[in-house]
């Protein structure tokens, strides 16, 4: 063989195996990268909202006037009952017919619910016997005021019909950032232990409501998911590891898995992080029949969704002691009691706001 032929060999057999070093050490250093970046970095990651739009914030003016003139007529019986409430009411028939507001504003959704008498701060307890457990209904909200006047006039006469002492919190994002769900429901929980001693905590999305009144929202257990059958889903579980739209549980199982992950800025994952942080603390998610557990889902237009979303949950698990309640930066702008549900409007800490 001519010396140039084997000389071109030796070049090209040369050029291959560097070729095919610098390739390994490519790959090995990005997927080195990568898994370092989803530990540390992921957590941290936003993307811009794309939301055209400047949100405007709940008007409560017209609402915060009506309370002035029940405030001295609404003070809570103090009496001792000796009976505690049946944990099923027997009034309970198992329907609930879906109520309309006459016109979508929170004052006329105030007038139509003023037989039941509430207290400051949606605030209701049982007239006839002693509750069992005193309850917190946590509401993430933002620009959802169709939403919130059916569910306010759906969810209270619901709640009464149960005999359970409760008050429902709405909590507001302040500012146009993207939405952080998960957040808004960690700073309920924390506001509203500052008003009350509450035993156990339900978080709510606006748009669900329930179709039977014997779901009871009682202090479970164990962490319960109660929006199991919904009618968008035609009424089945999508999955079996859904934890989401609406759940239970008590004070002491809240803390225990440090709330929820504060990371989650924009649509989507913040449930299944729950889910994980449930298994992980050795606790198991209860459910209701679907007979029992529907709920119809109202009309809205989706939230922005986080694209980061499944890399933050990958590394959830190395974070379930750092991040959460105990990470939880926000500042109050307003917190009102006003007839039906007390109002917290908070500005968020986090890189996305």
């Amino acid at each position: 063989m001519p010396i140039i032929t084997q000389l071109r060999l030796k070049i090209l057999l040369t050029l291959a195996i560097a070729f095919i070093l610098l390739q390994y050490t490519y790959v090995n250093f990005n997927e080195q990268n990568w898994f370092n970046s989803s530990i540390v970095t992921t957590v941290k990651k936003c993307h811009p909202s794309t939301n055209p739009v400047p949100l405007i914030h709940l008007n409560v003016s017209g609402i915060e006037a009506m309370i002035y003139n029940k405030r001295q007529t609404t003070q809570t019986n103090e009496k001792q009952f000796i009976t505690l409430c049946p944990e099923t009411p027997p009034d309970l028939n198992g329907t609930m017919r879906i109520l309309v507001p006459a016109q979508e504003t929170l004052e006329e959704v105030a007038q139509q619910l003023s037989w039941l008498k509430l207290l400051e701060g949606g605030h209701h307890e049982p007239l006839d016997c002693q509750a069992r457990y005193k309850i917190a209904i946590i509401v993430p909200y933002r620009d959802r005021l169709s939403n919130l006047c059916t569910f306010l006039l759906n969810m209270h006469p619901f709640l009464t019909k149960q005999k359970l002492d409760y008050s429902i919190f709405i909590v507001e994002q302040f500012g146009d950032g993207l939405f952080n769900r998960a957040m808004l429901m960690n700073v309920g929980f924390n506001e509203a232990l500052k008003l009350r001693d509450f035993d156990c905590f339900f978080f709510h999305d606006v748009d669900l409501i329930p179709e039977n009144d014997r779901n009871i929202y009682s202090c479970p257990d164990q962490p319960r998911h109660m929006s199991v059958a919904i009618d968008k889903f035609n009424y089945s579980l999508p999955f079996v590891d859904l934890f989401g739209g609406v759940i239970g549980m008590s004070r002491n199982h809240f803390e225990l898995v440090n709330g929820f992950s504060n990371n989650y800025w924009g649509w989507g994952a913040e449930d299944d992080d729950m889910a994980c942080r449930v298994r992980a603390h050795g606790l198991n998610i209860t459910r209701y029949t679907p007979d029992v557990a529907r709920y119809r889902m109202l009309s809205h237009v989706n939230q922005e969704s986080n694209p980061s979303r499944f890399e933050i949950l990958r590394s959830s698990r190395e974070r379930f002691n750092t991040d959460g309640l105990n990470s939880l930066e926000y500042r109050v702008k307003s917190l009102l009691q006003l007839p039906l549900f007390t109002y917290i409007l908070t500005e968020l800490s986090g890189g996305c706001n």
